[in-house]
């Protein structure tokens, strides 16, 4: 899976430091955006495989950004994983009923990142 292109979107720096470096260490291509309209002016040349959708951006939310893409047909066959703080009872349904494929969680688990998207990848989301 190496080589693969990845568009995390999410407004904290700190976040996008540590996640673009472990990914790339994996030999991952990332690119990062602040907010939705970065996002979509970067989708406009990328076409990543997968993009890591924070919930909490400034302006348009991610789950908003999560409808959008998935209706329209350039981006829909792009798997969407909510990568969220929201972690209570029902969060993980309600972005998944926005369109999202996946759910991962913050603070992120460094040793497990790689391997959860590898199997968004390849289909298998169990680790």
């Amino acid at each position: 899976m190496a080589g693969e292109p990845i568009l995390l979107i999410d407004d904290h720096a700190p976040t996008c430091k540590l996640v673009r470096l472990l990914l790339e260490g994996e030999g991952y291509e990332v690119q990062t955006a602040s907010n939705a309209g970065a996002a979509l002016a970067q989708l406009e040349t990328f076409r990543p495989r997968v993009i890591l959708m924070d919930i909490q951006l400034p302006g348009m939310d991610g789950l908003e950004l999560t409808r959008k893409l998935k209706a329209d047909p350039v981006h829909s066959g792009m798997t969407i994983i909510a990568f969220t703080s929201y972690a209570m009872r029902g969060d993980e349904e309600r972005m998944l009923a926005a369109g999202c494929d996946g759910y991962i969680t913050k603070p992120i688990d460094t040793r497990r990142l790689a391997r959860r998207i590898a199997g968004y990848l390849s289909g298998v989301t169990s680790d």
